[in-house]
């Protein structure tokens, strides 16, 4: 995790990288879960953004840029990015406070293996990319 840092070579983000299997695993990879401490994270630490993603997403989706937001099982975006536009369901959008908002992809545990949830990931991207999110602050 690099938070609170603006160094040339760190930025300001959050990443709760996911364990796969295992007792903590069972525990932790849950929406209501994996929202709290998202929410946790992004009130602590007031993130460019967070995400809570799977190694294996992330590494399967090579489509999210360096330095620019990631969107992961649940992913906080700051209200000085933009707002949030509609999205599809099952999607659901949670206010972070006045600080920016929780966008949670799906109830039901996120998965590389499931292709709607792969479909699903690449349609909210899209949008929120349309909508000026998804890219790099600095940008």
């Amino acid at each position: 995790m690099t938070c609170g840092g603006y160094a040339q070579s760190n930025s300001n983000v959050c990443v709760l990288s996911l364990p796969s299997k295992g007792e903590n695993a069972e525990r932790l990879l849950t929406a209501a879960m994996l929202t709290a401490v998202t929410r946790s994270m992004a009130l602590a630490w007031e993130p460019d953004w967070a995400v809570a993603m799977s190694d294996a997403y992330r590494e399967m989706d090579g489509r999210q840029g360096k330095d620019d937001p990631w969107l992961g099982w649940v992913t906080y975006l700051p209200s000085h990015r933009g707002t949030v536009p509609p999205l599809p369901a099952p999607v659901r959008i949670e206010p972070v406070e006045d600080r920016g908002s929780l966008i949670i992809l799906t109830p039901e545990r996120f998965t590389v293996t499931n292709p709607e949830h792969i479909a699903l990931a690449r349609r909210v991207r899209a949008l929120l990319a349309r909508a000026g999110l998804m890219r790099s602050a600095a940008s």
